[in-house]
């Protein structure tokens, strides 16, 4: 047997062994796949009462009998500080009937003056308990307290959709 023919005979059998390895990864990870409990939907379900709604929690900024958008936000996310512009943008234009709109950081929030829209630092504990996956995410409050949208934001349009859902635009007229 010549060199050509062993290389090929070898190379043919590491492929059958490569093959082999392969499909027993593949049956294991099915395996753990169908044991894997699948989590259910992130965040606080709709229609539940929104924890940590007290005075204290929210250091009063919160109106009570009127609706609320909870942004919680990253300092490290720059999709999350465009949200908070366009959030602060779009407060400014609107009328006293307006949801209210907070913004929230795990830890440290980047140093800005206080505007429309007021926003909080070193809150873990508001995360914790509205269940928040990742950041930037909204949780729409209803003016009876409870939970009635509760999503993860990808930019700052999916932020001004949530927010004509909440409170639709007002037609304006022309001059």
């Amino acid at each position: 047997m010549d060199f050509t023919t062993s290389a090929v005979i070898a190379s043919w059998a590491a492929i059958a062994l490569l093959a082999l390895v392969v499909s027993g990864l593949i049956r294991q990870v099915h395996q753990l796949s169908r044991t894997q409990q699948h989590p259910g939907r992130a965040g606080v379900a709709p229609g539940a009462s929104a924890p940590g709604l007290d005075p204290a929690a929210l250091d009063g900024l919160l109106t009570p009998g009127c609706a609320a958008l909870l942004l919680f936000l990253d300092a490290d996310c720059r999709t999350c500080g465009d949200v908070l512009a366009e959030a602060k943008a779009w407060t400014v234009r609107q009328d006293a009937g307006a949801p209210q709109v907070l913004g929230f950081y795990a830890g440290a929030g980047p140093q800005a003056e206080e505007g429309a829209v007021p926003v909080r630092d070193h809150r873990p504990e508001l995360f914790a308990a509205y269940d928040i996956p990742a950041t930037p995410y909204a949780v729409v409050i209803d003016p009876e307290g409870r939970v009635s949208r509760s999503e993860p934001l990808g930019s700052p349009t999916a932020l001004l959709r949530l927010l004509d859902d909440i409170q639709p635009a007002t037609p304006r007229s022309l001059p």
